[in-house]
């Protein structure tokens, strides 16, 4: 329990550090890669987008020239969408129309034209809050006997987990298969099915691409078996895409479930049930403070499409700076704009940046002794397995702790470094691991490198 929260970050030099009982750390920094929020690790802002925000928080700045004409033109387009020309008024409708016209085109565009509709569309707090209350709600029936259960990736990041389990559902672990590059296969989805009968009654599989601990980006090949899969068994599909701007494999790209399933024709693309999600926390953006996400339905009921608009309404307005965060997303600045060059410096930097990380990541852990990471073909976090010495997984079960938590316990209080251990992700019992976030590698590699050498020394 450090005085330093995590909000105290990586690149925050410290002069000093000490526990809840004054005690003096052995670091002088606190290097908090828990959680992918690149701007707490020093990923800087978009221009464009802050430009954007700040002019339509203070309306005045676009009587300056100083803010290129599309910033000042955009801020004045988006202050026409809000009552009174202001940020801070309610909105007529749970979402701005106009922006969710805007969400239609691109992902228009992003699937080789297939059509989306305004209308299938809806603005959320962020794409968990979207999970969680206004899909998760629909298709859980927490008073069902046996419970509602839903197919769930495992590796599986906590948050949605914690989403299932606190709406009364069971969560159902498949396991990607790790020593393949964390690939899904079908064969697991059934085993999981099968282990379902007798404790929960399966109505949806989640699947997260690109993945979330695990680094996967699914193939064409492999998203149609699932969307078999899902057909067969009659399950709805929750696609969490908010990771598709971070592509680093080789021969890999993101394609969206949507895109996939339209392009494999009747029946499919009539009949599976799809919703998915995008965020303006990840990608480029990375504006994790805006709360700001959609989710877009595929052939639902038109009356449980009803009733999901219905529950949006029931609350106030998605917050309307991240209504517009969310516009500035998905219609960024294009070639002749003002903005573009500094825009497209910027996101190529933060994309150069990652997949340099990604390489080194990969060639640091990987030369370690006991530890073994798959390659990163996608997303914002790498989820090496750690093999524990006999003695290390004693000792960590003497102070009542899981093995690869007794680990990141350890690699904190010696070096700073704040790691999430491999047992929160739902892993293939027996093995352990660490998952940390990309965007951040220099000095937590060198801490790593040095901790994990001493630590297995110290155990062997």
């Amino acid at each position: 329990n450090l005085t330093c929260s995590s909000a105290q970050i990586a690149s925050t030099q410290l002069r000093e550090v000490t526990d809840m009982s004054g005690v003096r750390k052995p670091y002088k920094e606190l290097i908090d890669v828990c959680w992918c929020d690149p701007h707490s690790v020093g990923v800087k802002p978009l221009t464009f987008v802050r430009q954007v925000l700040a002019a339509c928080v203070y309306p005045q700045l676009m009587k300056s020239h100083e803010l290129p004409l599309d910033v000042r033109q955009r801020a004045q387009w988006l202050l026409g969408r809000c009552d009174g020309g202001s940020v801070g008024s309610y909105n007529a409708q749970p979402c701005i129309p106009e922006i969710i016209e805007k969400v239609s085109e691109f992902t228009t565009r992003r699937d080789g034209g297939v059509p989306s509709y305004p209308e299938n569309i809806f603005i959320s707090t962020g794409s968990q809050w979207a999970i969680m209350v206004d899909i998760l709600n629909v298709l859980v029936n927490s008073e069902a006997s046996p419970k509602t259960g839903v197919l769930t990736p495992a590796p599986c990041h906590v948050t949605s987990m914690m989403s299932i389990t606190a709406l009364g559902a069971a969560a159902v672990p498949y396991y990607l298969t790790e020593e393949q590059g964390w690939t899904l296969q079908v064969e697991e989805l059934q085993r999981a099915l099968e282990s379902a009968k007798g404790v929960c009654n399966p109505v949806a599989l989640y699947v997260i691409n690109p993945g979330n601990p695990a680094g996967l980006v699914q193939s064409r090949k492999s998203m149609q078996e699932v969307i078999r899969f899902a057909s067969e068994k009659r399950l709805f599909l929750l696609a969490d895409e908010v990771y598709q701007d971070f592509v680093y494999g080789e021969n890999r790209e993101f394609v969206s479930y949507k895109r996939v399933l339209a392009e494999m024709g009747p029946p499919y693309s009539d009949t599976v049930e799809l919703v998915s999600f995008h965020s303006t926390s990840k990608g480029f953006m990375g504006e994790c403070g805006m709360r700001g996400g959609y989710v877009e339905l595929v052939n639902l009921d038109p009356a449980v499409q009803k009733h999901i608009f219905k529950l949006i309404s029931k609350s106030s307005c998605t917050p309307v700076l991240a209504q517009m965060a969310l516009d500035l997303m998905v219609n960024p600045p294009q070639p002749g704009d003002p903005s573009y060059p500094l825009y497209n410096q910027q996101t190529q930097h933060i994309k150069n940046m990652l997949a340099q990380n990604v390489k080194t990541t990969h060639e640091v852990l990987n030369s370690l002794p006991g530890v073994i990471s798959q390659p990163v073909e996608g997303g914002a976090f790498v989820f090496p397995r750690v093999f524990l010495p006999p003695k290390a997984i004693q000792k960590a079960e003497e102070e009542g702790m899981q093995p690869d938590t007794f680990y990141c316990v350890r690699l904190l209080e010696e070096t700073g470094v704040l790691c999430c251990p491999g047992s929160e992700f739902e892993q293939k019992e027996g093995t352990y691991h660490i998952r940390y976030n990309l965007t951040y590698t220099s000095h937590l590699l060198r801490h790593l490198t040095t901790f994990h050498t001493k630590f297995m020394k110290d155990f062997s």
